[in-house]
C-alpha cells in the first residue's frame, strides 16, 4: 500500500511539474480560461479535499475510541462557544462605520460590521488566551527546577 501511494505521489508531483512549465505568460489577456490553469486548481481542489477527508476521518476515529477525548473536546467546543458569546456581546454594528463605508463606495450593513467585530474580538480574545497559556507554560517550567 505505501508503495502504490508513493508512485500515486511521483505521478502527480510529475503532473503538476508539467502543468507549471504548460502556464500561460503573466501578461497573457486569456490566461484565465488556460486549460493548463484550470486542470491546476482542479488537481488543488482534488487534493485539498482527501486531506480534508482523511484529516476528519482520522481525528473522529481517534474522538471516538478514546475515552475521555470526547468530553475534552466538548469542554473545548463549549469554551469556543463562551468566547464567541463575550465577543457578539462585546462588538456593535455601529452606524458611523456603515456611513464611512458607504462614503467610500462599499455598501455594507450594521450586521455585517458587527459579525466582523465579532470575528476580530474572537482572534484576539483566542491570541491573548493563546500566548498567556505560554507564558504560563514557560513561567511554570522555569520555577519548577
Amino acid at each position: 500500500m505505501n508503495k502504490i501511494i508513493k508512485i500515486v505521489l511521483i505521478v502527480i508531483g510529475l503532473l503538476a511539474a508539467g502543468l507549471w512549465f504548460a502556464m500561460p505568460e503573466q501578461e497573457d489577456p486569456n490566461a484565465i480560461n488556460s486549460g493548463a490553469l484550470n486542470f491546476m486548481f482542479i488537481l488543488m481542489y482534488l487534493l485539498l479535499a482527501i486531506a480534508v477527508i482523511f484529516s476528519l476521518f482520522f481525528a473522529l476515529k481517534k474522538l471516538f475510541s478514546t475515552p475521555g477525548s470526547l468530553k475534552k473536546a466538548l469542554f473545548v467546543l463549549g469554551g469556543l462557544a463562551v468566547v464567541v458569546a463575550i465577543s457578539y456581546g462585546l462588538s456593535s454594528g455601529n452606524a458611523e462605520v456603515v456611513d464611512a463605508m458607504a462614503a467610500r463606495g462599499i455598501e455594507t450593513t450594521e450586521s455585517t460590521v458587527k459579525n466582523i467585530g465579532v470575528g476580530l474580538n474572537v482572534f484576539f480574545i483566542l491570541t491573548i488566551v493563546a500566548v498567556g497559556a505560554m507564558l504560563l507554560g514557560g513561567l511554570k517550567k522555569m520555577f519548577a527546577k
